[in-house]
């Protein structure tokens, strides 16, 4: 593993002048070396996807579901050896790597299945004014241009997937910019596209670009279209940048758990506790849904609470290699360093801190505070660790009103039993989605998912990623007995 990697220009391997480490979090092992392409390099892999576009949008649909098929078959077969090379590049624990190596064959043969039954076409009658007599519209849909696809660490295979396998599908070239942190596990997809035959040289190319040379690629008119996950910030000064691109933007969250009154009985709070404390530490906290708020009602504040903080302690930390290993460490020591000052923040400006907060490294240990002034860093951002916060509140009104005072809106969970309550719910909260019963780190890969608000604009899930890939161009048929 300790290789120095290719990556992937225009569908085939190559290498720059220089080369950058990749080191494991949790004991800084060399993971691999990474050759880094040259300006000319990049300008060649973009000249490529922006010349073959025309031929890959009219490639058959059967010739690029195969190749999906074909990528969603390789990862499920060497599954294994994908989730310890994700392991030991991000540090996240191997059970939960395992889990993303699966998710990301689901995406491949989601988008399969979609690149086949895709653009099939919807007629419209017009005759239905006089004008309109004899005419028929036929609408389709037809690729925007080139995509810049750019993924972050805390998923690096399988949000990469979900920048590569939409485009495919819809017949869209893709330069993919994996994160510098991890990009080993997003050159592997390029390993198996490269197995595949029938994709147009130039089709895609994933390429492991320092974040300082992104600017002019974000700017070159030749890629019209972005897809980007990663930080507010970055994001939004991104489509500032472009006004005139089509950006995705999947952005951060400060995601909500709503425990209303009625979720009373011993069961529905052991559920919600072991739920929450599951995933509020998941993949150390680095997870745009992962819990890090609780909201609970008044009426089951003070038996959820230690529940709560015994299922929280009860998380198995340390080596991610361990398969017992429930949380690993950060993706660096510095991304460990920032959550313990904003820790130390809240309980200085008053907060309670009622079990965790230390640091080892880049390990932090699971963290409960409650009282959390809502002025504090750790209340108004994206904390990206495995940090929780609990706030009482006085019946369902003041609950929703507490998640959408938050300048984020991706999802939230809310445990109810009441069904009018759940619609209720999904009509206020300011946020993508509401996931009732179950906290708002459940996603499914084929959903549309995305923010509100500093949350990002735009979906994923393959079919919605390929509708923002894609635009509707209509068809109007002339001279027809209808």
């Amino acid at each position: 593993m300790t290789a120095t990697h290719a990556f992937w220009l225009a569908g085939r391997q190559a290498t720059g002048e220089d080369t950058f480490d990749v080191t494991n979090p949790w004991d800084a092992r060399l993971v691999g070396k990474v050759s880094v392409p040259t300006d000319a390099q990049v300008e060649e892999a973009v000249a490529a996807a922006y010349a073959v576009r025309d031929e890959f949008a009219a490639t058959p649909a059967h010739v690029r579901a195969a190749a999906l098929d074909h990528v969603s078959r390789r990862l499920a077969e060497r599954t294994e050896e994908i989730a310890q090379l994700i392991s030991a590049e991000n540090g996240k624990p191997i059970k939960w790597a395992r889990g993303e190596v699966g998710r990301a064959v689901s995406v491949f043969r989601f988008a399969a299945e979609e690149a086949r039954r895709f653009n099939s076409g919807e007629a419209q009658r017009l005759d239905t004014d006089l004008g309109g007599q004899g005419r028929l519209a036929l609408t389709r849909r037809f690729p925007k241009g080139v995509v810049l696809g750019i993924a972050p660490f805390n998923f690096p295979l399988n949000l990469c997937a979900h920048k590569i396998a939409p485009a495919i599908a819809a017949g869209a070239p893709i330069i993919l910019k994996p994160a510098p942190a991890t990009p080993l596990s997003g050159l592997i997809i390029g390993d198996l596209l490269a197995e595949t035959t029938g994709l147009p040289a130039g089709s895609w190319s994933i390429l492991p670009v320092a974040n300082d040379k992104m600017a002019a690629l974000v700017q070159d008119e030749r890629l019209p279209v972005i897809s980007f996950t990663g930080s507010e910030k970055v994001g939004y000064s991104i489509m500032d940048s472009v006004p005139r691109k089509h950006c995705t933007l999947e952005l951060g969250g400060n995601g909500a758990a709503v425990v209303l009154g009625d979720y009373a009985s011993d069961a529905d709070l052991d559920w919600a506790a072991t739920r929450i404390a599951t995933f509020s530490n998941y993949q150390g906290g680095q997870s745009c849904i992962s819990v890090q708020r609780v909201i609970a009602d008044a009426a089951v504040y003070d038996r959820l609470l230690p529940r709560i903080v015994a299922a929280v302690e009860a998380q198995v930390t340390g080596d991610p290699a361990d398969d017992n290993t429930d949380v690993g460490p950060l993706v660096s020591e510095a991304a460990a360093e920032r959550v313990e000052a904003w820790v130390k923040e809240a309980v200085e400006a008053g907060a309670t801190l009622v079990t965790g907060g230390d640091r080892d490294g880049a390990s932090f240990a699971p963290t409960v505070l409650t009282e959390v002034p809502e002025d504090t860093t750790l209340s108004c951002e994206e904390v990206f660790g495995p940090v929780l916060t609990v706030q009482k509140v006085h019946g369902e009104a003041e609950a929703f009103a507490a998640v959408n005072a938050s300048k984020y809106g991706l999802q939230a969970g809310v445990f109810t039993h009441d069904l009018q309550g759940a619609f209720r719910a999904h009509r206020a909260l300011e946020v993508g989605g509401v996931v009732i019963g179950d906290v708002p780190s459940y996603r499914a890969d084929q959903m549309p998912y995305g923010g509100v608000k500093q949350s990002g604009v735009g979906r994923e899930g393959v079919k919605f990623a390929m509708d923002d890939y894609t635009y509707e161009r209509v068809l109007v048929l002339t001279g027809l007995a209808l």
